[in-house]
């Protein structure tokens, strides 16, 4: 009996890394084989050429879907989208996978959902259901991807009643948890004394870990909207603090936030270090020396704040309305675009006992793991039939 051939898009560093033990259990799997078509931020130098970090992790790239922008702005996503569907279009011609999966709610990702269900591929969509509110274009592309997709994977209970509320038929969906918890249940990150040796890291001081995108509706403020932030962190880091920040995901206005960060010149600054991309296993091993293992904080607008840091026990400080609506533990802060209220949260995220003690112990919504095998499971023994391709509306 022949393997499943089944197409996975990736188009950013975050949603590789959620991704990764999607594509660790289709290898795996006796049934399937994965092909891994790489996208988006993952080709770009100047978001880290984050395509080496997934060659590294053993995985091979089989083909790379360029994608066009060219402008940092909403036109530009416009022209990525058609462009990508276009790449993609030619790619699964030659491929022809059994399945396409895509994961989320990124414009790259619904380039490939748009180019797969129109070539008739049944097309499985990951992280459906979810909701953030907070003024990116990334509910209204989620719903559109849920819609269109043949299959939904979601992380909790309450994004698959979306989806049966959006309309789909049940036995589509499968409630299977928040993949990255997966590989951060196998421990697969990196330990403390890595940190150390790879980014000079004071193992007794504080860290504070740190990401703010752009959001789409907003996104000619992307870069006023970082200066608070970046005010607090600098006085939290002549304090002592070690501040690690990372750049944006290639979105409308990423070059704003870039822009500011590089003018920090942290070179001259103490305690302040600035990076394109950590890369999965270092991001994972940060949160988890800012949670149970060390002192430390998550701060920002990143869904990794919201969805990833509860695991480790690491306290987050929510900037804005990006995540506005998500699903989240009791370990986050919420704070506005305030450089007076940011610092006072950061201090209290790594001061205050009590809330520290909290989130180390509070429920986890998202899961216990083994998602990618549940997902790896349902991708070998679903059937590829008229059924499945031919969706209907169920009230």
């Amino acid at each position: 009996m022949s393997k499943r051939k089944i197409a996975i898009f990736t188009g950013n560093r975050a949603e590789y890394g959620l991704q990764y033990p999607i594509i660790k259990a289709i290898h795996s799997h006796p049934q399937l084989e994965y092909y891994l078509l790489v996208s988006g931020a993952h080709l770009q130098e100047n978001f880290g050429y984050t395509v080496k970090e997934i060659e590294q992790d053993g995985f091979k790239v089989h083909r790379e879907v360029k994608l066009d922008m060219p402008s940092d702005d909403l036109f530009g996503t416009a022209q990525a989208i058609g462009s990508g569907i276009l790449s993609l279009s030619q790619i699964l011609k030659d491929l022809k996978p059994d399945i396409l999966v895509v994961y989320a709610d990124r414009f790259e990702g619904f380039a490939a959902v748009i180019t797969g269900t129109q070539m008739g591929i049944p097309t499985a969509h990951i992280e459906g259901g979810d909701i953030t509110e907070g003024g990116a274009l990334d509910d209204m592309v989620r719903h559109a991807m849920t819609k269109l997709a043949h299959l939904h994977f979601t992380t909790n209970a309450d994004a698959s009643l979306r989806i049966t509320k959006m309309g789909e038929e049940p036995w589509r969906i499968y409630t299977v948890g928040f993949p990255a918890i997966d590989v951060i249940m196998e421990g697969r990150y990196a330990k403390p004394v890595e940190i150390q040796e790879k980014y000079h890291i004071d193992l007794n001081r504080p860290v504070v870990l740190y990401t703010q995108h752009s959001i789409a509706t907003e996104f000619k403020q992307a870069g006023e909207q970082i200066i608070p932030a970046l005010n607090a962190l600098s006085n939290l880091a002549a304090e002592g603090l070690q501040v690690v920040m990372t750049f944006p995901n290639n979105d409308a206005g990423s070059s704003l936030i870039v822009d500011c960060l590089k003018a920090l010149d942290v070179n001259k600054k103490k305690n302040i270090q600035l990076h394109a991309s950590l890369g999965r296993y270092f991001y994972h091993g940060f949160l988890s020396l800012c949670g149970r293992v060390g002192r430390g904080v998550c701060v920002g607008n990143s869904s990794s704040g919201i969805k990833e840091t509860v695991a480790f026990g690491c306290p987050t400080v929510n900037i804005g309305d990006r995540q506005k609506g998500r699903l989240r533990a009791l370990n986050v802060i919420d704070v506005d675009y305030d450089e007076n209220k940011i610092y006072a949260a950061i201090k209290r995220c790594i001061e205050d006992k009590d809330f520290r003690h909290l989130c180390q112990t509070c429920e986890n919504p998202y899961g216990t793991g083994d998602a990618g095998k549940k997902i790896a499971e349902t991708l070998a023994g679903v059937p590829l039939d008229l059924k499945l391709l031919q969706k209907k509306m169920t009230y």
